[in-house]
């Protein structure tokens, strides 16, 4: 498998040049693949110092002090000492912050913040002062989710403040109106199931309307036409296979004794929330709305409202813990660089073994979290789509004059595009909660960011091109009520691997969001790329603790890039 090569924007002093040599393939990959935390310790190095039996009390401490101090080195040392993080611009250039999150503080009645609220927020952001946070006003009962996460330290992989995001699209944007048009365009499909997108007029009408974005709508295309059958899809190859949901939400598992079937309670059609703008005020101040009305039947999810509501209530690294269960029960071949792979004598188990994954997949959701938290806070400080629906509803209905995108504009008001599907005289974002979105800003999206960590750990433990019929498994579909499945006669159904399949399930998870209103596409489509910068960084810095002859994990990048980490 060919490896990357080692691109550094850090000074090459002698000493950087001597430690780079010393550094070896592996941690080039990782290096390459934009990630800060590096093997720390040539593996002759680690022989030596493991070889003999300790002697004497402090032997395994210094051993392992040494190892920590040569790890945090190597990290400071591939930290581009002119690492920045940019955001869009935005706040800087709206006085009245209406392209920046807000929600939780005071609002006036025109749905703009209170400034001086929204200016106790920054003191707080740029002090890093406990009392100060504790200080900043709130608009209702609900409070501001957990801003000081972001300036959480961790004591393995790359540092949360070392990776960086791309800025978010500029709310004057037309990448930000199309990306609106199609969180709008999910609104309108939430109950439409999956499977007759190809035959469905909206989900037509919605591929046709988002073609004409071109280059500037970001979502799967075919020949540069998004069609039914990439609508709402990912980015990755797998993404395009197959039914939209991934089998690893369809196929059964077991917990130790207990049998987990996929059926969920999801709720009720056509019921959905914020579309009156004295609501939509309230809940932007914080205040708390009545809870959601629930389907009595539990189905498997076969429509937008289904994943929506999954996402609404799941254990964040859930989808990929079902995932582990579902490969670990079928025997699924684990990745060629697993050390016991044909071991005459001993099976992994702490090392290597089930355990061992298990545990790290719980491990990178959180360490995915305070990364990501420190970009959504303390960098972009990316708006709702639930405001900027308001914007534009207040631009076009109520004469505000909100510099958004005239194409959206023109898209709501004509007899087409948006405007032949959306009610008249209200642009505002159906949601999916009665709440809206979380109390904590849009960009990056911490679904996807915990999907792009936890899928990478999938990846490099398991053979990704293992195909699933190979495993015994049948793909299967729901049927369009969700009260059971079906087999899935596709004309790829014999070619869905265990990596496509993951990719997918990263992305169904971060899109999921989408769906709900709550988020944006390019929310989930970078914070992938940022779980899974963390996720090689964390396998980078483990590498280096391990007994056993370890060559590596090697894996297939959301971009398609192969690596070895």
């Amino acid at each position: 498998m060919q490896q990357s090569s080692i691109q550094s924007t850090a000074p090459k002093s002698r000493g950087r040049r001597k430690f780079i040599g010393q550094f070896g393939i592996s941690g080039a990959a990782a290096l390459a693949a934009g990630v800060v935390g590096v093997e720390p310790l040539l593996q002759s190095e680690r022989s030596q110092i493991q070889a003999a039996p300790a002697a004497g009390s402090n032997r395994r401490a210094n051993d392992c002090a040494k190892l920590r101090r040569d790890s945090a080195q190597a990290g400071l040392q591939n930290t581009p000492q002119n690492l920045q993080h940019l955001s869009n611009g935005d706040e800087t250039l709206y006085a009245n912050k209406i392209a920046n999150y807000s929600k939780g503080l005071p609002h006036n009645s025109d749905g703009t913040v209170v400034l001086s609220a929204y200016n106790s927020l920054i003191q707080a952001l740029n002090s890093g002062r406990p009392a100060d946070f504790d200080a900043v006003p709130l608009g209702g009962n609900r409070r501001l989710t957990n801003p000081q996460a972001g300036l959480a330290f961790d004591m393995e992989g790359p540092d949360a403040h070392a990776l960086v995001q791309q800025p978010a699209p500029a709310f004057a944007s037309r990448e930000q109106a199309a990306e609106i048009s199609e969180n709008y365009w999910m609104a309108l499909l939430r109950d439409v199931p999956h499977s007759q997108y190809s035959s469905h007029p909206t989900a037509n009408a919605a591929a046709a309307d988002l073609t004409l974005y071109g280059s500037d709508f970001k979502g799967g295309k075919a020949g540069g036409v998004v069609t039914p059958a990439t609508l709402f899809r990912g980015l990755t190859p797998g993404d395009i296979a197959g039914p939209y949901l991934s089998q690893f939400f369809y196929q059964p598992c077991n917990l130790g004794a207990n049998k987990l079937e996929q059926k969920i309670r999801t709720t009720m059609p056509g019921v959905d929330y914020m579309t009156n703008f004295n609501i939509w005020l309230a809940v932007q101040r914080g205040v708390s709305q009545p809870g959601d009305a629930f389907d009595p039947t539990a189905r498997y999810m076969r429509n937008g409202r289904d994943i929506g509501q999954w996402v609404h209530i799941d254990v964040l690294f859930q989808a990929y813990f079902h995932g582990f269960l579902i490969l670990a029960g079928l025997g699924a071949p684990v990745d060629d660089g697993n050390p016991y792979i044909g071991n005459p004598s001993q099976d992994g188990f702490g090392t290597f073994g089930g355990p061992h994954i298990a545990a790290l997949l719980c491990e990178v959701a959180t360490r995915a979290l305070k990364a990501v938290w420190f970009q959504k806070w303390f960098v972009h400080r990316r708006l709702r789509p639930e405001v900027h629906a308001a914007r534009v509803d207040r631009t076009l209905n109520h004469g505000a004059g909100y510099p958004v995108h005239p194409e959206i504009l023109n898209s709501l008001a004509s007899g087409t595009r948006l405007g032949g599907y959306m009610p008249a005289g209200n642009s505002l974002l159906p949601m999916a909660f009665p709440e809206g979105s979380p109390t904590h800003p849009a960009y990056g999206a911490g679904h996807a960011t915990v999907a792009g960590a936890c899928v990478t750990i999938l990846k490099a433990w398991f053979k990704e091109s293992t195909k699933l019929v190979d495993l015994g498994v049948t793909p299967s579909q729901p049927l369009d009520d969700g009260t059971a499945v079906v087999p899935y006669v596709g004309a790829d159904a014999g070619e869905l691997t265990v990596g496509g399949e993951l990719n997918k399930l990263a992305s169904n998870v971060a899109l999921g969001r989408n769906t709900a209103g709550v988020h944006w596409r390019s929310d989930g489509t970078e914070s992938m790329k940022l779980g899974e910068q963390l996720a090689i960084g964390i396998l980078s810095d483990q590498k280096a603790c391990y007994n056993e002859t370890f060559t590596g994990f090697s894996l297939t990048k959301f971009d398609g890039t192969q690596i070895t980490v």
